[in-house]
């Protein structure tokens, strides 16, 4: 069995490795940062040590035999309890999957760390930073899908029949409204009229700018803003 100061050196590949992720997740102002990948990472290392070199006080053989590969199994199952609190679901939209896949993958880290497989934890966290890094710009440049959902925020006039015709412009630019939400009234006094907030789910295809823009153009609408249908609709 190897000292323990010979094992530190693996705690401290797990440290360096998870802190890598943790890193690129901090930036992202993610709910689990730079602190939560490094812990995940350097305990799943530790529980790895334990299990393999713990028991030697109590092992005799042909009498008592202990199988490490069980920790590991208790590391996947264990660390999904951890992933499952990021997950978020608002309406039809889930968040925080990639977040608790990292947190996942920050786990298998560690573990091999603690197994000393140095070159696969290596590799592992490399490629993580290929599929955050490379693949996120290709999935940004693929067509948008006609039932992603979008989200405006229209302000416009009382009483003119606006809502009626941005309805009809965001079909004819193909479209489709799949709820209407009508935020609030508020009196406007410096310009002497009042003014409804709707919010609109669309669903299609299309530039949500371009539409954002003709509704801008409408006569007697005040605003338009584009944004994350689960902030406009929460």
């Amino acid at each position: 069995m190897d000292s323990e100061l010979d094992l530190v050196w693996r705690l401290a590949l797990a440290l360096a490795l998870s802190s890598a992720i943790g890193i690129e997740r901090e930036r992202r102002q993610k709910s689990a940062g730079l602190r939560t990948y490094t812990l995940v990472g350097v305990g799943s290392a530790l529980f790895m040590l334990v299990s393999k070199y713990g028991f030697f006080d109590v092992l005799k053989p042909e009498e008592v035999v202990l199988d490490p590969s069980r920790v590991a199994a208790q590391i996947v199952s264990g660390i999904g309890f951890i992933g499952a609190g990021l997950i978020f679901v608002r309406r039809d939209s889930v968040r925080g999957l990639t977040t608790a896949a990292g947190i996942w993958l920050t786990a298998a880290v560690g573990a091999a760390c603690g197994a000393s497989l140095p070159i696969l934890a290596v590799a592992a966290t490399a490629m993580y930073f290929i599929v955050v890094f490379g693949l996120a710009p290709l999935a940004r440049s693929l067509p948008a899908s006609q039932y992603a959902p979008s989200a405006l925020r229209v302000a416009y006039e009382d009483g003119r029949g606006i809502l009626r015709q941005v309805l009809e412009t965001a079909t004819s630019l193909d479209f489709k409204v799949a709820d209407v939400n009508v935020d609030r009234h508020e009196r406007l006094p410096d310009q002497n009229l009042n003014a409804v907030h709707v919010a609109l789910e669309i669903h299609g295809a299309g530039s949500v700018a371009s539409l954002a823009g003709r509704l801008g153009e409408i006569d007697g609408v005040i605003s338009v803003a584009a944004g994350d249908v689960n902030e406009i609709f929460d």
